[in-house]
């Protein structure tokens, strides 16, 4: 195998949802109270909701910009790749970059829904979370079949809604959810009350992937407000093993033995020593926990119901045999700052072309389309979903990824001699626009 033979799915990106996501899916009232796009006397854009402000954050979509331009500020529409926010555009910056099919986790409504959870009127909530799992599996993902994996939201505020969205969302065929992987950050209670067994048993009947999301739940964090931003970027991924270790303890994992998890952006290269640590604790204290993890060990419960992915982890790969390489998958984070578009496919043949091809294929499509119950194939011929082939795609469709610059703006720095950007700069920063938010919503 080269490079080019390579058939890639990413299981984790994300969409900047475009202005007029309601308007195919609601009408009246519905659409008037509805998430409401707006564009500030900067020319940033912002997302209105029920008394919340939601302004498009930087680094959600710097793909095709200098590095020295990323940052944390908000940013417009016309700043970005059209990619991020239009469909067809993102099938080009797709090709481009080599990549058969993706998952896409929104963005203005959260990677869980959470907009929707912290809404006061849930009965709007639960419409308007409807009309956006319908734009997301028939508009977004409709639009190409076989490109994407839709991938829906629950209203988990109300266990018998959220059963009959759970049937209604896989008569449309989307076979996965985004869930908040700490439920009592919303209000709810922990994942191991029964308030959810009416959840796992729609999930485990019509087979479906529960992905997490890191920064959904439980904190992802920083030392002090005076933590270069770097610190803590560098522990995102690891910051999901918080949530794996509770979830890998789920009673409801004994009961209902195919549910399937997906740790979703949170890398590889930690997870051998995690289930090595997660054995050990249960040798040393199961005699008195009263733990049993069906008489396995947490390792095995973990290699059976756990697929991680990462987007570029040579230590993860190079140690391969530690972890069940049938639930290892790739991810490209687009448009996130950590994605390496337009040249994943090149990065991931740099580390992995010891692999054998059996283990490519897994790693790069198939454990995916196995998880996540998603048959690209009988839509596309696997020829025509290559790296090279999609390539030769959008050469012959014109697509332009010279780096786009749109100025070096940077509010946090303003009036200052350059200095480390630190996370209380943008706790400064996010704190400022809440209260501006206020202020509009008023």
């Amino acid at each position: 195998m080269n490079m080019n033979d390579m058939v890639l799915i990413s299981v984790d990106d994300h969409i900047t949802e475009p202005p007029d996501m309601f308007e195919k899916h609601l009408s009246k009232d519905d659409l008037k109270t509805a998430p409401q796009f707006g564009v500030d006397e900067k020319g940033k854009c912002f997302w209105t909701y029920q008394g919340m402000y939601m302004p498009s954050v930087g680094l959600n979509a710097v793909v095709g910009r200098p590095l020295e331009e990323y940052g944390m500020e908000p940013n417009s529409l016309e700043e970005m790749r059209e990619g991020i926010y239009n469909v067809h555009k993102r099938i080009d910056d797709m090709n481009v970059n080599g990549i058969a099919a993706s998952l896409n986790f929104g963005t203005v409504v959260g990677f869980d829904g959470g907009r929707f959870h912290r809404a006061p009127d849930k009965d709007l909530s639960l419409i308007h979370l409807r009309a956006y799992n319908d734009w997301h599996i028939d508009e977004w993902c409709g639009a190409y079949p076989g490109r994407f994996i839709p991938c829906a939201i629950l209203p988990t505020w109300d266990m018998k809604a959220t059963v009959a969205e759970i049937k209604r969302i896989a008569a449309k065929g989307c076979t996965a959810v985004s869930l908040n992987e700490n439920p009592t950050a919303q209000g709810l209670p922990s994942v191991h009350n029964a308030y959810w067994e009416p959840m796992w048993k729609a999930i485990s009947e019509h087979n479906i992937t529960m992905c997490l999301h890191i920064g959904a739940g439980n904190p992802v964090p920083h030392a002090s407000p005076e933590t270069p931003i770097e610190a803590w970027i560098t522990t995102m991924p690891m910051s999901s093993a918080v949530g794996a270790a509770d979830w890998l303890n789920l009673s409801a994992l004994e009961r209902y033995p195919n549910l399937k998890i997906a740790l979703s952006e949170c890398g590889l290269g930690w997870i051998p020593y995690f289930m090595e640590r997660a054995d050990f604790s249960h040798s040393r204290h199961k005699a008195w926990t009263n733990s049993s993890f069906q008489g396995k060990k947490p390792s095995d419960i973990f290699k059976k119901h756990f697929m991680v992915c990462f987007i570029d982890d040579a230590f993860g790969l190079d140690n391969l045999k530690y972890v069940n390489e049938d639930l290892v998958a790739y991810e490209t984070d687009y448009p996130h700052s950590d994605t390496l578009w337009p040249e994943c496919p090149e990065h991931l043949w740099k580390t992995m072309n010891h692999l054998t091809d059996t283990q490519i294929d897994k790693i790069t499509h198939l454990n995916a389309m196995n998880w996540f119950n998603f048959d690209m194939f009988s839509h596309i011929k696997r020829e025509d979903l290559t790296v090279g082939a999609l390539r030769a795609q959008a050469a012959a469709d014109g697509v332009d990824t010279t780096p786009q610059s749109y100025g070096g703006e940077k509010p946090l720095a303003e009036g200052e001699a350059p200095r480390r950007i630190v996370s209380g700069d943008l706790m400064t920063m996010f704190e400022h626009h809440a209260k501006e938010g206020a202020k509009k919503s008023a």
